[in-house]
């Protein structure tokens, strides 16, 4: 059997399912579960490869949504919300179509059913290799690190929580090797079958990751998609503009 995702459990209610993006781990989405278990029980999760999960060679999305579905059964839930961002939206998405008959809403944080074909993280990827090959000590000095490879501040501090130290040095909880070497997996996709499951695509305005010129791709399969725009937000809407994002869900799943 294969092994169980690590989780947390908050709130009582309706179950919806919170799946981060790459080099994530389930606090990701703190801000929206904050609000959520209010009246919700909120399941965020830790993927393969991330935060306090198993790690594997083998990184692509029927795995990781298989991944999510085995750690569903285990906790017995028969009814649910998921919504997840970035390369979790694509577990998300993968998930629905291992479960539909379970799962009542989607909702898709800046991500589209596609393969993407344009590196977009070797810079980030430089500086997490750096920084395992120097094996910093203090959390100080891998941001430093991180500097030299990686301009935004948002993003260094972003893949700062992940940080942890192993002993004598910090290491990064995410699997680097594994991520790398599995990374056209993450860009890519094997479209689904055709899936009715009501499905939210929350856009942000200024992001690329979702465009008009993926809506032929979203409506193949998704019979039941809308989109929503966050403007003046990038890929990162729900920490940039959590308010609004949560509005949209929240009208959404109502």
């Amino acid at each position: 059997m294969s092994q169980l995702l690590n989780y947390k459990v908050e709130g009582e209610g309706h179950t919806i399912i919170l799946i981060h993006g790459l080099f994530g781990n389930l606090d990701n989405l703190g801000l929206l579960a904050r609000d959520l278990r209010t009246d919700h029980q909120v399941l965020s999760v830790d993927l393969r490869n991330h935060g306090q999960s198993f790690q594997s060679d083998e990184h692509n999305y029927a795995l990781m949504a298989q991944d999510v579905f085995h750690l569903i059964q285990s906790l017995d839930l028969k009814k649910y919300t998921v919504i997840g961002h970035s390369m979790g939206g694509k577990v998300a998405m993968k998930l629905a179509e291992l479960a539909q008959d379970q799962m009542t809403q989607l909702v898709v944080l800046d991500m589209a059913p596609v393969e993407y074909t344009q590196s977009r993280h070797d810079n980030v990827f430089s500086g997490l290799k750096t920084v395992l090959a120097q094996k910093p000590t203090s959390r100080k000095q891998a941001l430093d690190i991180l500097s030299q490879h990686i301009e935004l501040e948002g993003v260094r501090q972003f893949l700062g929580k992940s940080l942890y130290n192993s002993g004598d040095h910090l290491e990064w909880r995410f699997n680097v090797e594994s991520l790398w070497n599995n990374y056209w997996e993450i860009l890519g996709w094997a479209p689904i079958e055709r899936i009715s499951t009501p499905t939210l695509f929350i856009k942000g305005g200024d992001s690329d990751y979702l465009t008009n010129d993926h809506q032929p791709d979203v409506q193949k399969q998704f019979s039941a998609a809308k989109a929503h725009v966050i403007a003046n937000t990038g890929h990162w809407l729900h920490a940039e503009k959590p308010a609004e994002v949560l509005r949209a869900i929240r009208k959404f799943i109502a």
